[in-house]
């Protein structure tokens, strides 16, 4: 199957965001909704595309050789399980700011509010409260993050920050 440059565009979008979400391919390729996310890998991916156990969409290595795109996370090394985490992630360079100031694998969790504060003092930033909420549910996803569920979810590292290399892209 042949795919046009957008087509090529769209499932690089897929590869560098991998493990992802339809919100999150709905707000890169400005969609109205996830249910037009949806049509469009359906009519136009169908190929490139699979959701794994947990519903997130990851692409075929076809795609990844078909555009060139580093993959969002690294795929296990022989022998490394899957429940590992992973060795090399590709995120935005505020979740690169997330990951690098929210709390570690030892420490108290901390909740979205706590890593705004803590972002804004490391870095000088001013994030709405909802990106950093997105940034650590997409480090969930990829497998560095977990989420603690006192009165309110909390997040902390799973690994230890040196044990992944962090990949930045290009948009914020």
């Amino acid at each position: 199957m042949s795919l046009t440059d957008d087509e090529l565009d769209r499932l690089g979008d897929i590869v560098e965001l991998q493990p992802t979400k339809n919100k999150e391919l709905q707000d890169r390729w400005g969609l109205d909704s996830g249910s037009e996310v949806h049509q469009y890998l359906e009519g136009h991916l169908k190929e490139y595309y699979f959701r794994d156990d947990n519903s997130l969409i990851r692409s075929t290595a076809e795609a990844v050789d078909l555009t060139g795109v580093e993959p969002g996370v690294e795929p296990p090394t022989e022998g490394q399980g899957t429940d590992e985490p992973p060795s090399s992630i590709r995120v935005s360079p505020l979740e690169a700011k997330v990951f690098d100031t929210v709390a570690g694998p030892d420490d108290r969790s901390q909740s979205v509010v706590s890593v705004l504060n803590a972002l804004r003092e490391a870095y000088d930033v001013e994030p709405e409260a909802g990106e950093v909420r997105r940034a650590l549910q997409s480090l969930k996803r990829k497998g560095v993050v977990e989420v603690i569920y006192r009165t309110v979810p909390t997040f902390r590292l799973c690994v230890d920050r040196d044990a992944v290399d962090v990949e930045t892209t290009d948009d914020e």
